[in-house]
């Protein structure tokens, strides 16, 4: 089994343990998650910061429980850090010695700017983002760090968080107004170079909101990580969010789970996006944890990804054992769309969609050659996960689920519509998929030659493509478009 490095993060809310398995250079996988709301920063706001005993007890017996996992499974690599709570109480130090004694773990008390660091370098890696501010609101502190071409070019921590804001001013029912005013002198401090339209939202405040936007309009899609809105949109929502009496969440459509500090990680949220003059928002599903793996994960590869290399794509065909397309598959693919482009059939915007789909063909095999294009589409629903939009996304799933004789079918489009193209441009891109990967294999030819018109399509080989002919006339065509097969049937000679 692969080797495996196990992460925990101790926040000022919760504790959290992930563990990646590594399937090859640049694949890994999640295989184990475990929470505890801990709230170890529980009582210390109020009394200088340190560290109180229920929370320190409830940290304690949920550590412990974190290392019997870890035993498990094939981990060869620990690395633990703790956040605000453990930096800004005076006795964070003597908590983590304790812990080493009694439970034998490091745990590594970082400052603000390097949690900002870690979230960046998750969010550079697996959102499709090049510029942006991400924003890691904790219970102590809310993070930030700028990023610009593909580089964290600074990074901030803030003293706002969700547990601060509550037990200074919300628990004591003060005015929203005082703690507007709070929040407004911190963000004082914060560089002046902080403006960006982007903004990449992390961590529990930004998730449980996001959730609730897709819940308030009904979104097809039922996955947070790269779900974007335009905060125009949700600015009302949001302060009708940090108003409220903390009995009148529920109808909000906001998850139970985060009552307790929604209405506070929603005031700094929106008073951060508006210092720093955001217009979209994009949701990131990985944070700290993501980036603690990542910058020990890729520490040879200057902490990016290759361009060239999609992180899930690569897991997925790591961890199913299957034969990657070929070059020449992709090859033909681009050649077709290249042609369907010039003659105004589609955009030109879908070639990394399509080629994405082409890579992702064989995993479907795996499970059975029947039905494969319906395994690929429920995996890549659930995997295809990093450096993708929505949209990209579901149109790779899509062109999967009709593979083989269906371009189409009317009641599965119309669930994800609003994130496809339009009809007519997806049934050339789905008939492009399926010429291209019936090409390749059903056929022993590597090279073929495309021409198109208005009326047909033309493919030319120069090899007998007999048994992959009928294959090709199976499959439907967009707008009743015509095919043309020209290959060699030489027959050597043979005496009858």
């Amino acid at each position: 089994m692969s080797e495996a490095t196990a992460i925990i993060d101790i926040g000022s809310n919760s504790a959290r343990l992930v563990i990646y398995q590594r399937s090859s250079q640049y694949g890994f996988h999640l295989i184990c998650e475990k929470k505890s709301k801990v709230r170890i920063g529980e009582g210390a706001y109020e009394k200088g910061g340190y560290l109180q005993p229920i929370g320190i007890q409830r940290a304690y017996f949920a550590l412990k429980e974190f290392i019997n996992t870890i035993k498990l499974y094939p981990v060869t690599k620990v690395i633990s850090v703790a956040t605000s709570a453990l930096r800004d109480a005076p006795n964070g130090s003597e908590f983590t010695e304790w812990i080493r004694d009694e439970l034998g773990l490091d745990i590594e008390i970082i400052d603000g700017q390097k949690e900002a660091r870690y979230g960046a370098i998750a969010a550079l890696n697996l959102l499709p983002i090049t510029d942006g501010i991400t924003i890691d609101i904790g219970g102590g502190s809310s993070d930030l760090a700028l990023i610009k071409e593909s580089k964290i070019v600074d990074t901030y921590s803030l003293n706002i968080g969700t547990v601060r804001l509550k037990e200074l001013f919300f628990d004591k029912g003060k005015s929203r107004k005082e703690s507007q005013n709070f929040i407004r002198e911190e963000l004082k401090k914060l560089p002046s170079t902080f403006k960006q339209s982007q903004a990449i939202g992390i961590g529990g405040t930004a998730r449980a909101l996001s959730k609730a936007i897709m819940k308030n309009e009904l979104y097809p899609l039922d996955k947070i990580h790269a779900f974007s809105y335009s905060v125009k949109s949700q600015n009302g929502y949001f302060s009708d969010i940090s108003s409220l009496d903390k009995r009148m969440l529920s109808y909000l459509n906001l998850p139970k789970a985060r009552f307790d500090t929604i209405r506070e990680g929603t005031l700094i949220f929106g008073e951060i996006l508006s210092h720093i003059g955001a217009k979209q928002v994009i949701t990131s599903g990985v944070g700290v944890r993501e980036g603690v793996f990542l910058d020990d994960f890729l520490k040879d590869n200057s902490l990016l990804f290759p361009k060239n290399i999609n992180p899930s794509i690569r897991s997925m065909l790591d961890r199913f054992d299957t034969p990657h397309a070929s070059e020449k598959s992709k090859e033909s693919a681009t050649k077709l769309f290249k042609l369907f482009v010039d003659n105004n059939y589609i955009d030109s915007s879908y070639l990394k969609s399509l080629i994405h789909a082409i890579e992702l063909t064989p995993v479907g095999y795996t499970f059975n050659i029947y039905k494969s294009y319906q395994h690929a589409f429920y995996v890549t629903m659930h995997e295809f996960n990093y450096g993708v939009v929505h949209k990209e996304m579901i149109l790779v799933a899509m062109l999967l689920r009709f593979g083989g004789k269906e371009l189409y079918r009317k009641e599965i489009y119309k669930e994800y519509q609003e994130l496809l193209p339009s009809k007519k441009e997806f049934k050339i891109l789905s008939f492009i998929h399926s010429i291209s990967t019936t090409l390749h294999e059903n056929s022993a030819t590597k090279s073929f030659e495309f021409s198109l018109d208005k009326k047909s399509l033309t493919i030319q080989a120069n090899d007998s493509l007999y048994m992959v002919k009928e294959k090709l006339e199976e499959i439907e065509r967009p707008s009743k478009l015509e095919l043309n097969i020209l290959d060699k049937q030489e027959i050597p000679a043979y005496r009858f």
